[in-house]
C-alpha cells in the first residue's frame, strides 16, 4: 500500500557521523542535528513543557512554531536491560525512520495525524537509538486527559469512532491504540504515536484495535466518577465507527 502513497521529492535524508536524519525539507529545510537534543532547546529558553510516558516527551515552542520531540524508549522488563537501545537491522528498519515514513504517508493522505518533521537514528555496533520530531497540534488534550476533567458528549464519542474507522478503512494498524494516543481538539480527533504501526489488509486486527482501546478506557476511568465512561459512551463510539463505514460504502466510486 505504500506504493499508493509514495514519498514526495521534499523528503530528504542526510548522513551524520554514526547515523542519519530523515526529514521533510518543505517544513524544516534548515534542520539542525541539535534539534533532537532537549538541551539545545533548553539553552534557548524554548522548551515548553513535557509529558511522561516510557520516557520524557518534550514540547518545544520556537519562532511561533510548536514541536514535539520524542526519544525512543522501551517498555516492559527489557527496559531495565536496554532502556533506549534497539537491535540494528539497517537504516530503513529503524523505528524512527519507519514511524516517520508511515506518519508522512498518513498525513499526505489527509488523515488526522500531526505532520512529521524529522527523524534521526544513531548507530553504534549492534544497536541504535532514535528520535522523532513532529508538529504539535493544537488540542484540548488526550482522550485520557479529557476524561479526567469531565464527561464527554455523545457527539465526541461518535467523532472518535469515525476517526478510528477512517484509519481502519485505509488499512492503518495502530499497534497501541489507547486513550493516551487519541487527541481531541475543538473541531477534530487525531491519532498519534505510530511506532511499529503498519499498513495491512482489513482483518481481525481491526477488532483487536477496538478491544485494546476499550480496555484502555476502562483502565483510565476505573477510579473516576461513573459518568466518565460507560456502555452508552462505548456504543456511541461504535455508532460512529459503523456510520463511517456505511458512509464510505454509499459514496460513489
Amino acid at each position: 500500500m505504500s506504493g499508493r502513497w509514495p514519498l514526495g521529492p521534499e523528503v530528504k535524508q542526510h548522513k551524520l557521523e554514526g547515523g542519519a536524519m530523515l526529514y521533510d525539507a518543505s517544513r524544516v529545510g534548515n534542520l539542525n542535528p541539535g534539534w533532537f537534543d532537549p538541551k539545545y532547546w533548553e539553552e534557548r529558553g524554548e522548551l515548553d513543557g513535557a509529558a511522561r510516558g516510557r520516557g520524557t516527551t518534550h514540547f518545544v515552542k520556537s519562532a511561533g512554531r510548536h514541536f514535539v520531540l520524542r526519544h525512543y524508549r522501551r517498555g516492559g522488563l527489557i527496559a531495565h536491560l536496554a532502556a533506549d537501545k534497539y537491535i540494528w537491522r539497517g537504516a530503513e528498519n529503524t523505528r524512527p525512520f519507519e514511524e516517520w515514513q508511515l506518519t508522512y504517508r498518513l498525513h499526505r493522505a489527509g488523515l488526522p495525524v500531526p505532520a512529521p518533521l524529522a527523524a534521526r537514528y544513531r548507530h553504534r555496533g549492534l544497536t541504535y537509538t532514535g528520535d522523532l520530531l513532529t508538529e504539535r497540534v493544537a488540542v484540548v488534550g488526550s482522550l485520557a486527559e479529557c476524561l479526567r476533567k469531565g464527561a464527554l458528549s455523545v457527539l465526541t464519542w461518535i467523532s472518535i469512532g469515525r476517526c478510528v474507522r477512517r484509519f481502519h478503512d485505509l488499512g492503518v494498524c495502530h499497534r497501541d491504540l489507547n486513550a493516551h494516543n487519541v487527541l481531541l481538539s475543538e473541531e477534530a480527533v487525531y491519532l498519534i504515536d505510530f511506532d511499529r504501526g503498519e499498513l495491512r489488509r482489513r482483518g481481525l486486527w481491526c477488532d483487536a484495535n477496538l478491544v485494546r482501546l476499550r480496555r484502555s478506557l476502562e483502565k483510565v476511568t476505573w477510579a473516576l466518577p461513573a459518568d466518565r465512561f460507560g456502555e452508552a459512551d462505548w456504543q456511541g463510539l461504535l455508532d460512529g465507527y459503523r456510520e463511517a463505514a456505511a458512509s464510505a460504502a454509499a459514496a460513489p466510486s
